[in-house]
Formats: C-alpha cells, structure tokens, sequence
C-alpha cells in the first residue's frame, strides 16, 4: 500500500514538471498522511490544460452513504480495477496526478518496523496515478476525494513492502490524464511497477511514524549507528 509520502520541492519545479500555475499558498510536506487534504493535477475538460486543486486523500464513492469509506479507500489495488465498483467509472471518467518527491514505506524488522524513503534517482518529482471522485454530504455540500493505486512492487521496494504506489512515466501524464480518453485496457497497461534503476531509497527516521510530525527531519537519512569499539588484548 501507499500510506505516506512527501511533496518537498519547490512550488517553481512542480509547477515546471507539471505544466501548472504555481499555487500562492504553497508550502512543503514531508509527511503527507490519509485522511489529510492533498495536491492533485486534473485535465481541464474544455480545452488542453491542467490544474491544481486540493482534495481529501481517502476516495469516498459517489453512491456511497458513509464517508468513512474513505479511510478503507486511500489505495486502488490496480488488479481487478476495473471490475470493483468504487473504482471503475473513475478508472474511465475521473483520472489525476498525485504529485510527489517521495514516499514511505515500512519494513518488517523482528518487532519493530524500519521507515524508508522512496525517491527518483535525480530527486526529480513524479506523479502517483490516481482517481478522484465527488461526493454530496447530508449538507448538500460537494467534496472532492482520491485515491492512489498501488501495483506490485518492483526490484528497490520489494524486501521492504510486498506493494507499491503506481509512478506514471511523465511521457504517459496526457493520456492518464485525458477525460476522454476511455479505453480501459490501455489505460490499465500504465498501472506497472516503476522502472527500479531510476530510484533510491534510504532508511529514515520513526519519526514519520506519527502524522503530527511533518517537518523536514522526517526526510532526513538516518545516520549509521557508529561500530562498537573493538576490545584489545589490554583493555
């Protein structure tokens, strides 16, 4: 799954990457989490252009009756996207960008689980493929929602988790993004794992363990521990 990531460049580089307008109110993430509001880049449908706008990450489909769906929805498992009915008139009608330079994921080590961070080789932004959907509360007020979908992993993320965020390739933002472009199985043969020669990884800190820290030690490596003395004939 993709639980957490980070959105750490400067709004310039996105804004250059991603063909948008740079928002005003831009400031850096570094440990992005469900249920938060989150960038995602859409397709203007009347002519060729792209947008920013927020929404609340945790899809809540529009026929549903509790938004606490959500919170089950952070991820589309690209298997079977097509057949399960949360995700497939997204899959066809409502695609996005989720922007961002890295992201999180947890390794099982005896009782305790290692963070790692996962990024572009270059430290490059990319997209996350995603879905999004708009959902009327009991208030009649409208909101916007998405979600990642994830795939299996590839060669740099398998020993730490058995799933992956699906990355887009930037040559592939168009037609991912194309609100009328319709043809599933096309759209499906982009949900793979991301080319693992053009990424890094690195051990980070628990500190992204909890949502509240959202600062940049949470990016930072974690230092080796230093070796342990070596004991002498005489000490």
């Amino acid at each position: 799954m993709c639980g957490r990531y980070r959105l750490t460049r400067k709004k310039e580089i996105l804004a250059e990457h991603f063909g948008i307008e740079p928002p005003d109110n831009w400031q850096p993430r570094y440990n992005v989490a469900p249920g938060q509001e989150v960038p995602v880049i859409r397709q203007d449908a009347e002519q060729p252009r792209r947008y920013g706008s927020n929404m609340k990450w945790g899809l809540i489909p529009f026929w549903s009756k509790d938004p606490n769906i959500g919170f089950k929805m952070i991820n589309a498992r690209s298997e079977g996207i097509t057949e399960r009915a949360a995700f497939k008139e997204a899959l066809k009608k409502r695609r996005c960008l989720i922007p961002a330079d890295g992201f999180y994921e947890w390794q099982k080590s005896g009782n305790k689980k290692r963070p790692f961070c996962f990024t572009m080789s270059d430290e490059s932004p990319f997209a996350f493929a995603g879905l999004w959907e708009r959902w009327k509360n009991p208030e009649g007020q409208w909101i916007e929602t998405c979600s990642i979908i994830t795939t299996t992993p590839n060669k740099l993320t398998e020993d730490v988790h058995d799933r992956m965020p699906v990355i887009l390739h930037p040559d592939d933002y168009d037609l991912w993004l194309d609100p009328g472009f319709q043809k599933t199985e096309d759209l499906v043969a982009l949900l793979k794992p991301y080319d693992p020669e053009a990424m890094s990884r690195y051990e980070v800190s628990d500190r992204v363990n909890a949502v509240k820290n959202d600062d940049p030690e949470c990016v930072a490596p974690v230092q080796p521990e230093p070796p342990e003395a070596q004991a002498t004939l005489f000490g």
